[in-house]
């Protein structure tokens, strides 16, 4: 293995497509990147998650957000931001009693639990309590996988495509920096997990440039459909891995 690169050059081939294509679909329909990207990058190799994966949201989110921040739910915004900071405080607790195929457990459970609700078609009602609890919910999920978009997927189901993407990407920002300086607080940011999110930044780039072309031509419905089956046969191979490897 070449002395420049974190991981197997094949590991990060295949990182780098799957942060490619999860970035293209987070561009398409506002959520995507961590359930798709996060379970298929921990079959691979544990080292690609959740950290590195966590450290480039930031950056996607922030592009996503300046490209449609005139429909933003400010109102919105500030309860789902006040649940992120106690929602990271109790993901941290939970993360510091877990081993590496305990937190395989945690991915694969946040993966599959988001997949059953965002299929089963309901909404909630977008209330400042609503808003504060799945703040939390999504805190907790985002600190401990990385994977803290399902939650607010579902309380925005019913919105208007930019008003999704605007305020999901307002809060995958500040609360993957919310998450980010948590994790760095409590020692559980390396070196490694930020030079692979730098060796994956280029795929995610190029990612969310495609998707402002796919935006209008790509039926949302369909890809929102294919990301929750990948997501789902992924989350499972991440639970049978969990419970079986030695």
């Amino acid at each position: 293995m070449p002395a420049e690169l974190p991981v197997p050059l094949m590991t990060l081939a295949i990182a780098l497509v799957a942060t490619f294509a999860a970035a293209c679909a987070q561009g398409v329909v506002g959520f995507g990147f961590a359930v798709l990207s996060v379970p298929v990058l921990a079959l691979v190799d544990t080292r690609l998650v959740p950290m590195p994966q966590l450290l480039i949201t930031l950056p996607m989110t922030v592009m996503l957000f300046a490209r449609e921040r005139g429909a933003i739910d400010r109102r919105g915004l500030t309860w789902l931001l006040a649940g992120r900071v106690p929602g990271a405080a109790l993901g941290a607790l939970l993360l510091a009693v877990s081993t590496p195929r305990t937190l395989n457990l945690w991915i694969a459970f946040a993966v599959l639990g988001a997949v059953a609700l965002l299929a089963s078609g309901r909404s909630l009602k977008r209330t400042h309590a609503t808003e504060f609890v799945v703040g939390v919910v999504s805190g907790v999920m985002a600190f401990v996988a990385a994977i803290g978009g399902p939650p607010l997927a579902l309380l925005y189901r019913d919105a208007k495509g930019p008003t999704l993407r605007a305020t999901l990407s307002a809060v995958f920002a500040l609360g993957s920096l919310i998450t980010i300086i948590a994790r760095l607080l409590a020692g559980q940011l390396t070196w490694l997990d930020v030079e692979i999110a730098l060796w994956l930044l280029p795929a995610l780039v190029l990612g969310v440039w495609v998707s402002r072309f796919l935006v209008a031509h790509v039926e949302g419905d369909t890809l929102r459909r294919a990301v929750l089956g990948l997501a789902a046969f992924a989350g499972v191979g991440v639970l049978a891995k969990a419970l079986f490897a030695e």
